[in-house]
């Protein structure tokens, strides 16, 4: 299973760099500009990807390590990471495909729905571990934790251009079905969040994505972009503020041990 992570860690940059070559179709950000919501993030805020993937390559090359096989928390993670690197491989291709085929945006929603599951049961398990490898929380929380993250947003963000694809919901005026989007997705952040006891690296991509939304809306000429931009703000602020408090109340490593036990119990 080990060796499956390590194969797709190296497959999501290559094929990134497919996808955005023109191989299977427009790349990711033509496809988005040509069904514009309220929920998009700034142009700049997708390089997040090339530290995403140049993060998982290391956690998978330093998994696979022979010192760390027996480990119990490794083992339990690695499929979950093998499959959330697998599915974050297979969306790509998809998206660009969507621009002809739009019925492929379906399958998409359930790609990446898919990859953020995994991810956030890779963060997850890690953030509980009461006894973590050294070097853990550097190679492999980290890595995990800012996919998961970034996820978290970016699925939200697909669902709201399916929307808009399909025309689910009115599109002239697309301000009170994205607040509800974005509710959802400032749920899942702030649930997930306050389980993994303020998950540094989670917040971190979070905040990044929230405040692309917060900069490509505030300058949009859509009906309810300024509305939306300091919603994405006000989130921003909120999981911020979550985050440092939690830190606050359990500091020292990921989790204190007291915790960590009670949490697996």
């Amino acid at each position: 299973m080990r060796i499956l992570v390590i194969l797709f860690a190296l497959a999501m940059p290559l094929v990134a760099w497919l996808s955005n070559s023109g191989r299977f179709g427009p790349d990711n950000g033509t496809v988005s500009d040509q069904y514009p919501t309220l929920l998009v993030a700034a142009g700049y805020a997708f390089a997040i990807w090339g530290l995403i993937f140049l993060l998982d390559l290391v956690y998978a090359f330093w998994q696979s390590r022979r010192t760390l096989r027996d480990d119990p928390t490794l083992a339990k993670v690695a499929p979950w990471a093998a499959a959330g690197f697998a599915l974050t491989t297979i969306w790509m291709p998809l998206f660009s495909m969507g621009a002809t085929q739009p019925g492929i945006f379906w399958l998409c929603l359930v790609v990446i729905f898919g990859a953020l599951f995994c991810l956030l049961r890779c963060a997850r398990i890690l953030s509980l571990d009461d006894t973590p490898q050294h070097g853990q929380w550097l190679w492999a929380w980290t890595p995990l934790s800012l996919h998961a993250g970034w996820l978290s947003l970016a699925a939200f963000l697909n669902l709201a251009q399916v929307i808009v694809a399909f025309k689910l919901m009115p599109t002239d005026d697309m301000t009170v079905w994205s607040l509800v989007l974005l509710a959802l997705a400032a749920a899942l952040l702030l649930w997930m969040n306050q389980r993994m006891r303020g998950n540094i690296d989670y917040t971190l991509a979070a905040l990044w994505g929230l405040v692309a939304v917060y900069i490509k809306q505030s300058s949009s000429s859509l009906t309810g972009a300024e509305t939306l931009a300091w919603a994405a703000l006000v989130i921003a602020i909120v999981m911020a503020a979550q985050t440092l408090w939690l830190r606050m109340r359990h500091p020292g490593g990921l989790l204190p041990n007291a915790a960590r036990g009670a949490e697996k119990t």
